[in-house]
C-alpha cells in the first residue's frame, strides 16, 4: 500500500480515472493549470493517461492578474508546457477586481474562462486538480458554515459545468502524494502565497487541520464524511428528479408549471429541493435561496398563497404552481453583434440572424414591449402567457425600436439549408431542472 511520501502511480492513476467513467475511445481532456505541485502533478499523470488511449491534452493556464508577479508565473508555466511537449493556453482575467469576495470572484472568473476555452477548443472534460486534503478542508469550512448533507458531501469527483464535464480524479490522493509525483519527475512547481494568507478562510483551516488531525478529525476521516454524504446526497437528488419528473412542466417561453398535488404529498426535504431546483433554473444559480425561505414558501403553497424568491414569482395559477423570472430582477442589457449568440439572463442562448445590419440590444420585453408587440400582432398569434413570462421574455432592440421577440415571431431568412428563423431563442438555463446527460465524442470532429 502505497504511503504518503510516495508518488501516484499511473496504474493508481489510471484506475480513478476508470471509477470516473464516461470517456470516449480517444478521450480529449483539458486540465486547469494553476502552475502549483497539485496540478502540475495532475498534468503529468493526464499526459501518460490520453497518450495511452490516443487522447490529447490542454492545459489551461489562468492569470488573474492579482499579483504583480502573476503574468511572469503564468508565462513560466506555460514555457514548462511547452518543454514537456503539452499544448497550453494562457487565460486572463481582464476587467476591474471586486474589493471583497476576492477569492470567491477569482474563483467564478477562472471557471468562466476554463469553461469558455473548453467549449472553444471542443472539449467535454475538464480536469481540476482538488485532493483529499482540499476536501477535508472544503467539509471543514461547510461544517462551520452549518451546512447540511449537500454541503458536507464536500467536492463532487463528477459535475456538469454548462457544456462541460467537470472530473476530479485526485480527491483520493494527499497533496505530499502529488509533490511526490512532481519529484519523481523532476518537475518544479509555483508556490501561490495566497494559499497561506490568513486574511482567507481556507488558510486559517489548513492550520485548524493539523490540530484537528491530532485528535483523530484527519484528512481521511473528513474525505469519509464527505464520501458518505455524497451518497446520502445521490439517493434525495434521485427522488428530487423523480418527483421533478411527475410534477414540472417546462415551458419554452422560460418558465416553471408544477403540480401541487405530488409537491405537498412528497417528503418535506425532497419538496424543498424539487422547489429549489425549479427557482434555480427560472431565476439562476447566482444567489441559492435558503433553506428558511424554501420552508416558509412550501408553507405558503400549502396555504394557497405565492410570494417572490430567488429573482422568481412563485404563486397557484389555474390550479399549477406557476415559477417565472421576476420582471425587476430581469434587468440585462447586452448589445449583441449581427450574427453573434449569447446568453441572456442566465436563461435563454440566444442567437441573431447575420441579416441585422447593426449591433442589436437585447433585453426584457417588460409591458410597454407587451403592449407595443401586440399591437402590431394579429390575434390568433398572441399567445397566452402570464403577466410575469411576457414582461421576462428576451426582446431585440434598436434605440426605443422594438425590433422583434425570437421567442414568439419574427420574420425569416434564407440559408443554405433553406428558410429558418431570422432569430433564434432557446430556453437554456445556467442550472437545468434535471441531471445533464452527457454524450461523448463519436469522432475527431466535435462533441455530438
Amino acid at each position: 500500500m502505497a504511503g504518503d511520501s510516495d508518488p501516484v502511480s499511473r496504474e493508481e492513476f489510471a484506475r480513478t480515472m476508470a471509477a470516473l467513467g464516461g470517456f470516449e475511445p480517444a478521450p480529449a481532456v483539458a486540465v486547469g493549470l494553476s502552475g502549483g505541485g497539485d496540478s502540475m502533478a495532475l498534468v503529468l499523470l493526464l499526459r501518460h493517461w490520453v497518450a495511452e488511449r490516443n487522447g490529447s491534452l490542454l492545459a489551461l493556464i489562468v492569470d488573474h492578474g492579482l499579483r504583480p508577479e502573476s503574468t511572469g508565473e503564468a508565462a513560466a508555466v506555460a514555457q514548462a508546457m511547452a518543454r514537456h511537449g503539452i499544448p497550453h493556453r494562457i487565460l486572463r482575467w481582464d476587467g476591474e477586481k471586486p474589493k471583497t469576495g476576492l477569492q470567491a470572484a477569482a474563483r467564478a472568473a477562472r471557471h468562466r474562462l476554463l469553461a469558455e476555452a473548453c467549449g472553444e477548443a471542443g472539449i467535454l472534460h475538464l480536469a481540476l486538480a482538488h485532493h483529499r486534503d482540499d476536501q477535508a478542508e472544503t467539509v471543514l469550512l461547510r461544517l462551520a458554515r452549518g451546512s447540511g448533507i449537500d454541503g458536507l458531501a464536500g467536492m463532487a469527483a463528477v459535475r456538469a459545468d454548462g457544456a462541460v464535464r467537470v472530473i476530479r480524479p485526485l480527491l483520493g490522493f494527499s497533496h505530499d502524494r502529488l509533490l511526490a509525483t512532481c519529484r519523481a519527475e523532476a518537475v518544479d512547481w509555483i508556490e501561490d502565497p495566497s494559499n497561506r494568507n490568513p486574511r482567507f478562510a481556507r488558510a486559517r483551516l489548513r492550520a485548524a487541520v493539523d490540530l484537528l488531525g491530532g485528535e483523530g478529525l484527519d484528512a481521511t476521516r473528513l474525505g469519509e464524511v464527505a464520501r458518505r454524504a455524497g451518497r446520502a446526497r445521490a439517493a434525495l437528488e434521485q427522488a428530487t428528479a423523480g418527483l421533478l419528473a411527475e410534477a414540472a412542466t417546462i415551458h419554452p417561453e422560460g418558465w416553471i408549471a408544477l403540480a401541487p398535488a405530488p409537491l405537498l404529498a412528497a417528503p418535506a426535504e425532497i419538496a424543498l429541493r424539487a422547489l429549489a431546483q425549479a427557482l434555480s433554473a427560472v431565476g439562476g444559480p447566482a444567489h441559492p435561496v435558503r433553506d428558511e425561505a424554501l420552508e416558509r414558501l412550501l408553507g405558503a403553497l400549502a396555504d394557497g398563497q405565492g410570494t417572490t424568491l430567488g429573482g422568481c414569482v412563485v404563486r397557484l395559477r389555474r390550479g399549477a404552481v406557476m415559477v417565472a423570472r421576476e420582471p425587476v430582477a430581469a434587468t440585462e442589457r447586452l448589445n449583441v453583434p449581427p450574427g453573434g449568440r449569447v446568453l441572456w439572463d442566465g436563461r435563454f442562448d440566444l442567437r441573431l440572424s447575420p441579416s441585422h445590419g447593426e449591433p442589436v440590444t437585447v433585453a426584457a420585453l417588460g409591458a410597454a414591449g407587451w403592449r407595443e408587440w401586440v399591437a402590431r400582432t394579429a390575434p390568433a398569434r398572441v399567445p397566452d402567457l402570464p403577466v410575469p413570462v411576457r414582461e421576462t421574455l428576451p426582446s431585440l432592440w434598436s434605440g426605443t425600436d422594438l425590433l422583434g421577440v425570437p421567442m414568439i415571431g419574427g420574420r425569416y431568412w434564407c440559408d443554405a439549408d433553406g428558410q429558418v428563423p431570422m432569430d433564434r431563442a432557446i430556453f437554456r438555463p445556467l442550472s437545468p431542472l434535471g441531471r445533464p446527460a452527457f454524450t461523448v465524442v463519436s469522432d475527431r470532429r466535435g462533441i455530438i
